[in-house]
C-alpha cells in the first residue's frame, strides 16, 4: 500500500505538471500544440494545457540592451568602426509573428543588420570630421532610419554610439585642425577686444574734451559762476598777488599768505 501510494503521488505530480503553466513576469507565452502555435500569446500567470502535446514557450518582452559594430566609410572615403548599443523590446502585438517568423529572438536577423545598414547610409553623407563633431546628429538620423527599416513589429527604444573609431593618422590631423581653429578663434576674440577697448577710450576722450568745451563757454557766459567756486574752495588765508612777469604783462598769480610766511621765515 505504501508503494502503491508513492506512485499516485508520483503520478499526480507528474500529471500536474504536464497539465498547467506559469508564464513569468516580463515574458508571454506562446500555446504551441503538436506543432502548430496560437495566434493568440498567453498573458503573465497561472494556467492549464493539454498533457504531453501542448508545450508553452515563453517570449521576453522587456527592453534590451544588445552590442552592434558597424565598418563604415565616411563621404571623404575614410574608414570609421562604429560601437552601437541598441535598446530595443518585443511589443505585445508581435508576440507571435517574432515567434513563428524569428524563433523568438529577432535581433540577429531583423535588428542588427538594419541598424547596420542605416548607420552607413548616415556617415556616407558627411566627413570623417563632421561625424566626429556631429555625433548626436548622427545618431537621431541613425535611429530615424533604423526604424523605418524595421518597422512596427519591433520596437527601437533608442541607440547609443559608445565609441568612433578613426585611424590614428586621421585622428590626429583632426585634432591638430581644431587646436587651429581654437588659436584663431581666440586671436580673433582678442583682436575684437583690443578694438573695442581702443573705440572706448576714443568716445571717453571725445566725451572729455566735449565737457572741458561745454564747461569754458559756461564760465565766459558766467563769470561769477568762477568767483564763486573761488570763494567756497578758499581756506580763509590771506592771499599774496605775484606779477608773472617783469612788466606786470602776464595773468596774476594768486598765493597763500601762509606759504610766503614759510618760505620767508628763514
Amino acid at each position: 500500500m505504501l508503494i502503491f501510494g508513492s506512485v499516485l503521488v508520483f503520478l499526480g505530480v507528474v500529471f500536474l505538471s504536464t497539465t498547467s503553466y506559469i508564464v513569468q513576469p516580463g515574458t508571454r507565452g506562446i500555446k504551441v500544440t503538436l506543432g502548430k502555435a496560437q495566434d493568440k500569446f498567453l498573458a503573465e500567470g497561472f494556467g492549464v494545457k493539454a498533457p504531453f502535446i501542448t508545450t508553452i514557450v515563453p517570449v521576453n518582452v522587456r527592453q534590451r540592451t544588445v552590442a552592434v559594430k558597424a565598418d563604415c566609410f565616411s563621404f571623404d572615403l575614410q574608414q570609421v568602426v562604429a560601437d552601437v548599443r541598441v535598446l530595443y523590446r518585443v511589443p505585445e502585438q508581435s508576440v507571435v509573428q517574432i515567434f513563428k517568423q524569428y524563433a523568438g529572438d529577432p535581433f540577429d536577423s531583423l535588428i542588427a543588420p538594419r541598424v547596420q545598414e542605416a548607420l552607413k547610409e548616415v556617415t556616407a553623407s558627411q566627413t570623417a570630421e563632421q561625424i566626429v563633431k556631429n555625433r548626436e546628429e548622427i545618431k537621431q538620423k541613425t535611429l530615424e532610419a533604423a526604424r523605418k527599416k524595421i518597422g512596427d513589429i519591433l520596437r527601437v527604444e533608442d541607440i547609443v554610439i559608445r565609441n568612433i573609431d578613426l585611424s590614428a593618422d586621421l585622428e590626429r590631423a583632426i585634432e591638430a585642425k581644431m587646436v587651429a581653429e581654437q588659436q584663431a578663434a581666440q586671436a580673433k576674440f582678442s583682436q575684437t577686444q583690443t578694438q573695442v577697448e581702443a573705440e572706448t577710450a576714443i568716445i571717453r576722450a571725445k566725451g572729455e574734451a566735449e565737457a572741458i568745451h561745454v564747461r569754458g563757454e559756461a564760465l565766459k557766459l558766467n563769470p561769477a559762476f568762477l568767483r564763486l567756486q573761488m570763494v567756497e574752495r578758499w581756506n580763509g588765508r590771506a592771499p599774496l598777488v605775484v606779477p608773472a612777469g617783469v612788466n606786470n604783462n602776464g595773468a596774476a598769480l594768486l598765493m597763500p599768505m601762509g606759504a610766503v610766511e614759510t618760505h620767508a621765515a628763514p
